[in-house]
């Protein structure tokens, strides 16, 4: 009992983060406009805002793949649970192949990814909260490293399913841009499903600590969190039109 109540105190200082950075990018998502042109250089999609320039955006993706990379090797290291340990051999592998075919596109477009400069206040928040996370995940082994882990892990999905939303929207008029877009998407919501399963057999969380399905996802990345709805694997898939759209061209 001792050690559940400590990895769900830990396990809940590291998702409130979360989600209070989330709450951050789509504060603006009851007003905001889908495409709606953001500060210079930027695009925002229901509250989310990403770099309209396309190898920008793509090194953030980039980043993102490297972060679970990192954790995910981390994680076959300090976690004790098997579920825990078999997510993350598979976020190692996963992330790695997408990773991959990422910097292949990017080749081919002669696009050279360079680690992301913060472009406001709200990534270099989000840089100083990837590093404080990876430093407490680090001190941590066994029960309470497995439900810290899986708490930003399903955080950590829901912000990227927030940023390929936006993508989406944004580069919908390039075929092998989407394609690769629409690729990432499908992954990283069934990751994020697979997330919260996991989280969900650890222990009983109380709320705040994990969430419940798609009510945690919607206030995690606010009305941008519709765009992901239907996507296979996420809590709750209904359809989705964005998730479907260009897929048809996607490489295997």
């Amino acid at each position: 009992m001792k050690r559940t109540l400590q990895s769900l105190v830990v396990a809940g200082s590291l998702v409130c983060g979360s989600a209070a950075f989330a709450q951050s990018t789509t504060a603006p998502a009851a007003t905001a406009k889908a495409g709606k042109a953001g500060a210079k250089g930027t695009v925002e999609h229901m509250g989310v805002i990403i770099p309209a320039d396309e190898k920008a955006y793509l090194e953030r993706l980039h980043h993102a793949n490297q972060q679970e990379i990192k954790l995910g090797q981390l994680a076959q290291q300090n976690a004790e649970n098997p579920e825990v340990k078999a997510f993350a051999s598979q976020m190692v592998k996963e992330h790695t192949a997408a990773d991959e075919k990422l910097m292949a596109y990017a080749k081919g477009k002669n696009l050279k990814l360079a680690d992301p400069k913060p472009m406001n206040d709200v990534e270099k928040k989000a840089a100083a909260s990837d590093k404080a996370t990876s430093e407490k995940l680090q001190a941590l082994k066994g029960a309470p490293f497995d439900s810290a882990y899986m708490a930003n892990q399903l955080g950590a999905h829901d912000m990227v399913l927030g940023k390929l939303a936006a993508g989406q929207n944004a580069f919908s008029g390039e075929a092998e841009a989407l394609a690769l877009i629409n690729e990432n998407a499908r992954h990283v919501a069934m990751h994020r499903q697979q997330a919260y399963t996991v989280l969900g057999k650890l222990a009983p969380q109380p709320s705040g600590v994990g969430g419940s399905g798609d009510g945690h996802m919607n206030h995690n990345m606010g009305a941008g969190a519709n765009d992901m709805k239907g996507t296979p694997g996420a809590a709750g898939s209904t359809g989705s039109t964005d998730m479907n759209k260009g897929t048809q061209g996607m490489k295997k």
